[in-house]
């Protein structure tokens, strides 16, 4: 598995040790539920690493893994907009207990946009995070999105939102992915505080933009 690191921070040999097993760990985790993604999921490469500067001797890591989709018709793309944080980012979630990363996939597309006849699901590749974390007595958490193009029905259903998603005013909708690049990097200039997540969706935009979608 190839690793690429964009971002050069300040870390010990000790972090940078434990995101690599987290990594492992994370791999072995997904195989437990089914076999069958062994091969799909050992060669998605990682397109990115990051570690929070604040994160330089992690005593204790929380993990979370994601599942996010690709869903792109020409230079569209099905993205969620968040009106609290008013950025654009991929569909996508955690996974539940006993779910194949694919599985909670296309759960969690369905879900957030109303998606159907979601098909074609290939890996794309990971973006993995390492932050600093003040919840369930962990100082660090330890991410990573798994990232897969899929195919969909141009027309949406209805979303099942979970209670936070409508208080956060989350809505789906197909947009240009130039202009929804544009939109988050405005925000992250006029917000440079506006967070990490807006960060790593806008570095997947871009990607997904130079690598996926004819311009």
């Amino acid at each position: 598995m190839t690793v690429s690191t964009s971002i050069i921070l300040p870390i010990s040999v000790a972090v940078y040790e434990c995101v690599t097993i987290a990594l492992v760990q994370n791999i072995i985790r997904l195989l437990i539920n089914d076999k069958s993604y062994f091969i799909m999921i050992n060669q998605m490469p990682v397109l990115r690493s990051t570690i929070h500067p604040d994160v330089t001797d992690p005593k204790s890591t929380d993990q979370r893994i994601a599942a996010r989709g690709i869903i792109t018709q020409g230079e569209e793309i099905l993205l969620i907009f968040t009106a609290r944080y008013h950025d654009y980012s991929l569909p996508g979630g955690g996974m539940h207990e006993g779910e194949d990363i694919v599985t909670a996939l296309i759960r969690e597309v369905e879900e957030e946009t109303g998606a159907e006849n979601i098909h074609n699901v290939a890996p794309y590749g990971c973006y993995e995070e390492m932050r600093p974390w003040y919840k369930g007595g962990f100082d660090s958490i330890h991410m990573v999105s798994y990232c897969f193009t899929c195919d969909a029905n141009k027309l949406l259903g209805t979303p099942r939102l979970e209670e936070n998603e409508i208080k956060n005013g989350v809505s789906a909708m197909w947009i240009n992915i130039h202009e929804a690049i544009a939109h988050n990097l405005e925000v992250i200039k006029s917000y440079p505080k506006a967070g990490l997540s807006i960060e790593r969706e806008t570095y997947l935009l871009q990607k997904i933009a130079k690598e996926l979608v004819a311009a």
